[in-house]
């Protein structure tokens, strides 16, 4: 079975190209595009990674990741930071609530995917 990846973020073209590259590389997705989606999704799927955005409507990252810290049978997760908030003290937050990684959009596919390979094992070796 392959890992499990969180994509939570409100913009299609942040989240479909992140899918594409996920799936392509042998992950499975599912996708949220609020805090309270993504907590829901949480609950149901116990993803192994989260590619958690922080300005979201309704819960902001920051305190999706409080709240997947807090519980017991999540603190497993991966969580990486994937934002346009790339300010010292918005990275220091981040790292603070719990986050594994912390990525400033624009980022690049090669960027990410050796963070998420860093997490994640590879059942499949050769992608799609």
């Amino acid at each position: 079975m392959a890992s499990l990846v969180l994509i939570v973020d409100d913009e299609p073209n942040i989240v479909i190209p992140l899918q594409f590259l996920m799936e392509k590389n042998g992950y499975d997705v599912v996708i949220a595009q609020s805090g309270e989606e993504a907590l829901e999704a949480i609950a149901k799927y116990i993803p192994d990674l989260i590619l958690l955005d922080i300005m979201l409507p309704g819960i902001d990252g920051y305190e999706v990741c409080e709240i997947v810290r807090l519980r017991p049978e999540w603190q497993h997760i991966k969580i990486i930071f994937l934002t346009a908030k790339g300010r010292d003290v918005d990275l220091a937050k981040g790292m603070v609530l719990g986050a594994d990684e912390y990525v400033i959009k624009p980022f690049s596919n090669e960027e990410l995917l050796a963070k998420v390979k860093k997490y994640l094992p590879l059942l499949n070796e050769n992608p799609k």
